[in-house]
């Protein structure tokens, strides 16, 4: 086999549908985020960057970069190893401390990444119980996917956020049949919640776990930044509640939260957690300060919510589409892979505005978007820049289409 030109053939065909992904080299510079240095051959441009996950900034914030910078100081870069061998720092203990009081739980586990906590979390939970039958969201992430997949358990997808469907496929089965329902709070791509009470109730009523992904709401919803569990007071109902430190909390890393005996299950028989390098202690220690300052300060969610507004109601006032949703994320739809690539090009070329396209298979076919996270470091002149940059590409669009409709 010719396995250069199989892997050449692979790759064209996925520039052809235009979706090869290329990735902008950027740097982010401390102090001015979300305005970093872009990289091109052998020149650097200035952007401003429209889709980052880390929401509210913090990857910037003092309370987190003098965390890290202390620890580095007093433990150096790594960890040294693996937990179980020689890797458990005093900073990792604390930020799991800090994990289980935010989700008023037992306990947390940390992970290297919100990949890893799912894959490892679910691989092993759903593997482990006897018999276990898992009931997956349709739309559920990758990560979720493939630690259900990985654990070889019984696997039923319900309908997207359809909780009737969910209560139809759980009735199948009897009290003695060991069930665990994953499904998430904020969905990355669409930006909708789910009906979270509702689902809660069918697990409840025919005794299945409840595993929750908060990976896209941790710091950014509830008085303290628990997610959207805590905003609606559900913690205490849910059995895992599954996150990240990569996104609004700034930093990296991945948890879960919930009981003691469950934390402990997953840490004696999760391989994603038992064979790899525990994180450095200064991420843990800058994520620790992260969530410390982020349950008793307001004002970071408090001006990303009003940033996300007023980017929406400006959207709206220049009929640029976007998907409606309760959340912070703003899909703005385009529906082609190509015009979508040209897009996000044409942006960053003449307007110094970074938005990666978003294609299949991260959303289906059709459904290719342009996803704008608008944060609390970005100003009103960005705002404003942006519109007017949306509006100028959606006119020359539009003339392109009746164009080549006449």
């Amino acid at each position: 086999m010719d396995y250069e030109a199989y892997f050449q053939g692979e790759l064209d065909a996925v520039r052809n549908e235009g979706r090869y992904r290329i990735f902008t080299e950027i740097e982010r510079r401390c102090g001015n985020y979300p305005h970093a240095t872009r990289y091109v051959e052998d020149r650097t441009e200035q952007v401003t960057v429209w889709c980052s996950n880390d929401y509210l900034g913090m990857g910037q914030h003092p309370a987190v970069l003098e965390a890290m910078h202390q620890t580095l100081d007093e433990c150096g870069a790594g960890a040294g190893g693996t937990r179980n061998i020689s890797g458990t720092n005093h900073h990792h203990v604390l930020l799991e401390n800090e994990l289980a009081d935010l989700h008023g739980k037992e306990a947390a586990l940390l992970f290297t990444s919100g990949y890893v906590s799912n894959w490892a979390g679910l691989g092993t939970l759903c593997a482990k119980l006897p018999g276990c039958v898992v009931f997956s969201d349709a739309l559920n992430h990758a990560s979720m996917i493939e630690g259900i997949r990985h654990s070889r358990a019984t696997c039923r997808v319900w309908r997207h956020n359809d909780v009737e469907h969910l209560d139809q496929l759980l009735s199948e089965y009897g009290p003695d049949v060991p069930k665990l329902v994953a499904f998430e709070s904020v969905y990355s791509m669409d930006g909708d919640i789910g009906p979270l009470a509702e689902i809660l109730d069918v697990c409840e009523k025919h005794g299945a776990m409840s595993y929750i992904d908060e990976v896209h709401a941790v710091g950014l919803y509830g008085p303290r930044g628990g997610g959207v569990a805590e905003r609606e007071g559900l913690m205490d109902r849910i059995t895992v509640i599954e996150g990240t430190l990569g996104k609004a909390f700034g930093v990296m890393g991945g948890y879960i939260a919930a009981s003691a005996a469950l934390c402990d299950f997953v840490r004696t028989f999760a391989s994603g957690f038992i064979f790899t390098t525990a994180l450095p202690p200064a991420l843990a220690a800058g994520a620790a300060a992260s969530i410390r300052h982020l349950k008793s300060s307001e004002i970071e969610r408090a001006r990303h919510k009003e940033r996300v507004a007023t980017v929406r109601r400006k959207l709206d006032a220049m009929g640029i589409p976007h998907l409606p949703n309760p959340s912070h994320i703003i899909p703005v739809m385009v529906g082609d892979p190509h015009k979508c690539k040209r897009i996000s090009d044409w942006l960053m070329d003449n307007h110094g505005i970074y938005v990666q396209p978003i294609n299949y298979p991260t959303v289906p076919r059709g459904t290719e978007r342009l996803r704008i996270t608008p944060s609390p470091v970005h100003s009103d002149a960005d705002v404003e820049k942006l519109i007017e940059a949306l509006s100028d590409i959606w006119s020359q669009c539009e003339l392109a289409r009746r164009s080549a409709a006449a």
